[in-house]
């Protein structure tokens, strides 16, 4: 069994960064795809970001492309958000989340296709 624990978020303003970490217990962080989706007050989730533990792979939703980074550190089984240039509506819990197979695009919000899923870290930030 695998347990994902978020940290890093916080309140910010317009602009600002923030790196988000997730941290994995058990060995078999390096074979999965680890997503991050985020959900805002009164919306549904979203998937940002996905990176495959294996070969590398990356992906980004349009929404953050380019303003956010995703890398993972398997040696630590740890995986980072890094997120600059915040906006308002970047305002979200945000969850990471891990799975077998790769997944990547706006199909992989739902949480049923995750075998693994952190419990979020809240991001606020202000105008």
């Amino acid at each position: 069994e695998v347990q994902l624990v978020e940290s890093g978020g916080g309140l910010v303003q317009a602009g600002d960064s923030l790196r988000l970490s997730c941290v994995a217990s058990g060995s078999t962080f390096s074979s999965l795809t680890i997503n991050w989706i985020r959900q805002a007050p009164g919306k549904g989730p979203e998937w940002l970001s996905s990176s495959e533990g294996n070969d590398g792979r990356t992906a980004y939703a349009e929404s953050v492309q380019g303003r956010f980074t995703i890398s993972r550190d398997n040696a630590k089984n740890t995986l980072y958000l890094q997120m600059n240039r915040l906006k308002p509506e970047d305002t979200a819990v945000y969850y990471c989340a891990g799975m077998k197979y790769w997944c990547s695009g706006y199909v992989c919000y739902d949480k049923i296709l995750y075998d693994y899923w952190g419990q979020g870290t809240q991001v606020t930030v202000s105008s």
